[in-house]
């Protein structure tokens, strides 16, 4: 009998061990099976930053001609949407420069190798990046940087730049030059340039990174006590003073972006840690280092819980196994903290490698397991990846199982305190076959404006089965979302020539609000 009982329990103890081999994909093909079964949400924001400063992602060098450019974005484009990234945040404004033309600052020296220097031949990067991006049905974020006047690998500083027009509004801290948010004038320059930006540009939204006070430097001082003795009265400190500067001028762009165009998302990327709980009980069961409120003077959590924005972006760059931050305390505390606005996950992408010496990244299933999590979480509607190249670059097949779990089309999250009004129903959808090729699915616009006239900004093609429930809950059963651009058919070449289909389609409006679907179409 004791030997009956040992060996039960070894034979338990293997399928532990197997058990945990399979969990912890120890290969790359276990990975890709494992995530493969992970049940997709049909709404999940999933983005990608692409940046600009020092050319980390694009253009991948100085002085490229515009053809060589241009090429470069579709081709990231194109890499991203075989992902499954349905949204991109691209870094328009870096160092108070600009990569578009209608701006009151300089053009990028990382354009063209010189600031002031337009591309050559001319042509307007934004325009073109946000052209190219809405083809292929993705939302474009014009991601600028609010602190920096000059970076400290610049080279170029145009004379006309605004450093050397307005030194007054800069503090020179670490190499950079920084704006003096205490200064009213300064905030509202800077709002002004958000303006500008959705007055003249079909974004789809504004975004900011984590930077508003800059990280502290050991043995600097950043001198802005004269301007808090101008400015800071009834502030007992120069700290809180500080935080109520970013506080202003987050709030004022918001306004502002409402104001001027208010289906525009606004969103922000901030440090994860808001304040460790050791400091602050309202804080995250996080240990140590740097955070945004006492560092940066950014009160992250206050931006979300006044609905200053639209959503919030932490930068959880730390592993599950990571002990001072593990990623799952820090997405614990944005998720009881969301109040009722997007939280999209910053992942640190460019952390995953397989020599990595910090805990977690040299594992293949750490991105996976973080989106998982996130999915196991109502409050999280998506993830942001840092950077482009990182994706690109695919350590350790990461991007693989992205593929796996971006495997069916997802709608974006809709923000129902923006607009909460869907588009009335396509009409007269009909099927008929075209030779060699599949079936043409055709539809016309709905028979009428919903209460709020928004015009129709996309479709969604349902196929299935003949006699299947019609569900459009389904991401599985989305064969193709469409941008609005006149023409309203779809060839669906993806058939099964013993299967009879059915389909439906439906309309969304700029905010992603859907529609009922139309009448079912099928051959007859």
């Amino acid at each position: 009998m004791i030997k009956a009982i040992r060996k039960l329990i070894s034979f338990k103890a293997w399928g532990f061990l197997l058990l945990y081999a399979f969990l912890s994909g120890c290969s790359k093909k276990v990975t890709q099976q494992f995530t493969s079964k992970v049940t997709a949400p049909k709404r999940e924001f999933r983005a990608v930053w692409v940046a600009t400063i020092d050319n980390i992602d694009f253009p991948s060098r100085k002085g490229l001609s515009s053809d060589i450019q241009q090429q470069e974005y579709r081709n990231i484009l194109d890499y991203h949407r075989k992902v499954g990234i349905n949204a991109v945040l691209v870094q328009v404004r870096a160092a108070s420069d600009a990569f578009y033309a209608r701006s009151v600052e300089p053009w990028s020296e990382w354009l063209m190798g010189e600031q002031g220097k337009a591309p050559d031949p001319y042509y307007d990067p934004m325009r073109f990046m946000i052209e190219e991006t809405h083809q292929r049905n993705m939302e474009f974020h014009a991601w600028l940087n609010m602190n920096r006047g000059t970076h400290k690998v610049s080279k170029s500083i145009s004379k006309d730049h605004i450093t050397n027009t307005k030194p007054h509004w800069f503090v020179s801290y670490s190499g950079y030059k920084f704006y003096n948010l205490g200064i009213p004038e300064v905030r509202k320059y800077i709002t002004d340039i958000v303006v500008n930006i959705i007055k003249y540009y079909d974004v789809d939204g504004i975004h900011f990174d984590d930077y508003f006070y800059p990280y502290p430097v050991a043995g600097e001082k950043f001198r802005d006590e004269e301007t808090f003795k101008k400015y800071g009265q009834g502030f007992k400190n120069i700290e809180d003073w500080r935080r109520n500067n970013v506080d202003l001028i987050i709030k004022e762009i918001g306004e502002a972006i409402k104001k001027e165009k208010p289906k525009v998302k606004y969103g922000i990327s901030p440090f994860g840690v808001w304040r460790n709980a050791n400091t602050d009980p309202a804080g995250s069961q996080t240990q140590g280092g740097q955070t945004s409120y006492d560092n940066l003077y950014a009160d992250t959590r206050k931006w979300v819980q006044k609905g200053w924005i639209d959503y919030i972006a932490p930068q959880i760059y730390f592993s599950f196994e990571f002990d001072k931050v593990p990623y799952k305390n820090l997405a614990d505390w944005w998720v009881k903290n969301s109040h009722n606005k997007h939280v999209y996950i910053g992942h640190g992408a460019y952390r995953v490698a397989a020599n990595s010496k910090e805990k977690g990244w040299n594992d293949m299933t750490q991105i996976p397991r973080q989106i998982r999590y996130n999915r196991s979480q109502r409050q999280i509607n998506g993830s942001i990846f840092f950077s482009s190249k990182s994706l690109i670059k695919n350590e350790l097949g990461f991007s693989d199982s992205l593929r796996n779990f971006y495997k069916f089309p997802a709608l974006m999250p809709t923000m129902p305190w923006k607009d909460n009004i869907p588009p009335n129903p396509p009409a007269n959808a009909k099927v008929k076959p075209i030779a060699d090729l599949g079936v043409a699915v055709t539809w016309e616009l709905p028979q009428q404006p919903p209460k709020d006239g928004d015009e129709v900004s996309a479709f969604v093609v349902y196929r299935f089965e003949e006699n299947e429930v019609i569900n459009t809950e389904n991401p599985a059963r989305i064969v193709q979302i469409m941008r609005n651009e006149g023409l309203l058919n779809f060839v669906d070449r993806n058939l099964n020539p013993n299967k009879k289909y059915v389909y439906v389609v439906t309309a969304l409006d700029r905010l992603h609000n859907e529609s009922r679907p139309s009448n079912s179409a099928s051959l007859k």
